[in-house]
């Protein structure tokens, strides 16, 4: 009796232990959901303490419906993970299709007419699936439940756009999305005039049963607008605008609407990988490096890697990170936030630095830009297309204004960057930005220096504040009334003298000599061209440059010669006060 008693003790311990300590651990395993708040270190404690220090200014990215987070199952397939049976046929998998030689001559006129190799692209199913190029970890990612996401709206705008190429994309999203998760796919006509976009399409989509619909636009929009009323138009609870030149990854939809989920003020941006132009060949432009996107103070769209202060927020290589800003292509939105803060400025038109503007007051009103490593969506790049797809009547300087909209809106103090950038624009009439400006108060939008310090922390280190203009304009000799131009030559080759023709040069206070985004340096009797970044990616606006505004001499420091120019050569010689050879007037040109 006494061994028994002992033993039915022992027993009874024994399943105390296994069901509360042994089987926890065990399903603990395969649920990255368990109750973390003892941990410290774990990324999510982290961000709270960051929270708590920077007083609740920084937005919570795990928003206010953290239950519906996706949950990570190391070697136990995701939930939304297709099993797709093999296809064979040109393209398939993302190969590349090379045309026989008598081919090539029809297939250049295609790519003048589009931007791209029609002929190779009409040989591709418009049924094909490219490759996986998502990161490994991708395929054992757990979302929510169907009745958990918000449904998505696809907005495609295209104007004379390629039929292949643009049925593929419908095709693309169709077959790759789940369908209980796709509402519809808005195509926008932006007023196309060629033939095979009119009754051929509407009759073509009637296939989709009321799936793709179509609304055209009665005169050119352009691409910002056309999105717009797209956006208008959708049934469902998130926006999502691809090109109409793109073809999906597997699975590249749910990553994107769970990140809304959790947070309805997330940007959800899917990563972009390259399809070649001629031969439609699908590569992983980024190689499986993580980037994200910021810009040059002249609006040129730039990235770099995810900075150390952002990934060690995250416990898988795989989860989404903050950016500042995206490339503008691709993007989902909540229908409903899109619109409370004003959709795009009605003031940016045809296209050009929508991105921008975008990014800066989701962030700065309250909401986060997200890349999403789970989500691939390949976009077809242009080739050398001729057709002019412009607005005929739009404004040559549309894009400066965008830019100035964005800057004069969001920017405060920091616009002033772009404007020592871009001196010339400054005269631009941008419109009237009042509503713009509305907005931002109604909302109780942050300061741009909150989003430089707590958000584009790492843009300064590659692309610091740039000086101020000691000069800028149009230089020319005063002897031989010639003017430097750097126009039509490559990196490398020596800056030339022309027929003076409006062509404008910046000289910053710290002696940089430069021309958009180019730069020019010394090299003993002439002056090169250079990209203005160094070997590491970062643009140090300093240089060698000297101009003397009462001898109106550009000297450099490192040589310390003249610029000189005979009049139809330009090179360093030793410096002459009285050689008017050496003399040069700057002329600001404006818009």
């Amino acid at each position: 009796m006494v061994r028994l008693r002992y033993s039915s003790i022992a027993k009874l311990v024994a399943l105390f232990f296994v069901v509360f300590f042994i089987l926890p651990s065990f399903f603990n395993l395969y649920d990255s959901s368990t109750d973390i708040s003892d941990f410290n270190d774990h990324p999510r404690n982290i961000d709270h303490k960051r929270l708590v220090e920077n007083n609740g200014q920084l937005p919570n990215r795990y928003g206010e419906n953290p239950e519906n987070i996706a949950i990570f199952k190391e070697g136990v397939l995701g939930n939304y993970e297709p099993v797709l049976e093999p296809r064979t046929g040109p393209g398939e998998g993302g190969v590349g299709v090379n045309l026989a030689p008598e081919e090539k001559s029809a297939a250049e006129r295609t790519v003048r007419e589009f931007g791209f190799n029609m002929v190779a692209s009409d040989k591709i199913s418009l049924d094909r699936r490219i490759k996986d190029t998502r990161p490994a970890e991708c395929k054992y990612w757990h979302y929510p439940e169907s009745s958990k996401l918000p449904k998505a709206s696809v907005v495609i705008v295209f104007v004379n756009e390629g039929w292949s190429t643009l049925m593929r994309t419908v095709h693309s999203v169709i077959n790759t999305s789940p369908p209980e998760l796709l509402a519809d796919i808005i195509l926008v006509d932006d007023y196309s005039n060629k033939e095979h976009l009119k009754e051929k399409l509407e009759t073509y989509i009637t296939r989709f049963n009321g799936k793709v619909k179509l609304t055209r636009t009665t005169k050119r929009e352009g691409l910002v607008r056309a999105r717009v009323i797209g956006a208008e138009m959708a049934s469902g609870d998130v926006i999502v605008i691809l090109d109409a030149h793109c073809e999906c990854v597997a699975n590249w939809l749910p990553p994107l609407l769970t990140r809304i989920a959790v947070n309805r003020k997330t940007l959800a941006v899917p990563i972009v990988d390259g399809i070649d132009w001629n031969t439609l060949e699908h590569t992983d432009i980024y190689g499986g490096a993580l980037n994200r996107g910021i810009w040059e103070w002249g609006f040129l769209y730039k990235e770099t890697q995810v900075p150390e202060k952002e990934s060690k927020m995250h416990k898988h290589y795989s989860e989404p990170y903050w950016s500042p800003t995206h490339a503008g292509g691709l993007l989902a939105i909540d229908k409903k936030w899109f619109f409370e803060l004003g959709g795009y400025d009605p003031g940016i038109k045809i296209w050009g630095g929508e991105q921008y503007e975008l990014s800066f007051k989701v962030w700065q009103c309250g909401g986060m830009v997200e890349w999403v490593p789970c989500s691939h969506v390949a976009h077809i790049y242009r080739g050398p297309r001729t057709e002019s797809v412009h607005p005929p009547d739009g404004n040559p300087h549309q894009t400066s204004i965008n830019h100035m909209r964005l800057a004069e809106t969001w920017m405060d103090e920091y616009k002033e960057y772009y404007y020592i950038r871009e001196p010339q624009i400054k005269r631009l009439d941008f419109g009237d930005i009042s509503e713009q400006l509305a907005i931002r108060e109604k909302l109780q939008c942050k300061s741009f220096k909150w989003f430089m310090e707590n958000i584009a922390y790492d843009l300064p280190k590659k692309f610091p504040l740039p000086p101020k203009n000691k000069v800028w304009g149009e230089c020319k000799n005063a002897k031989h009334r010639v003017c430097l131009s750097g126009w039509s030559i490559d990196f490398g080759q020596p800056l030339r003298i022309s027929r003076c023709h409006g062509e404008l040069f910046r000289l910053n206070v710290e002696g940089e000599l430069s021309s958009g985004e180019h730069c020019f340096v010394s090299d003993r009797s002439i002056v090169k061209k250079k990209f203005c970044l160094n070997y590491e990616g970062v643009w140090n606006p300093t240089g060698e440059w000297q101009y003397d505004l009462d001898k109106k001499t550009i000297k450099s420091s490192k040589e310390k010669t003249c610029l000189t120019t005979d009049g139809s050569n330009l090179k360093l010689e030793e410096c002459d006060d009285s050689n008017l050879s050496q003399k040069w007037d700057w002329k600001e040109i404006y818009y």
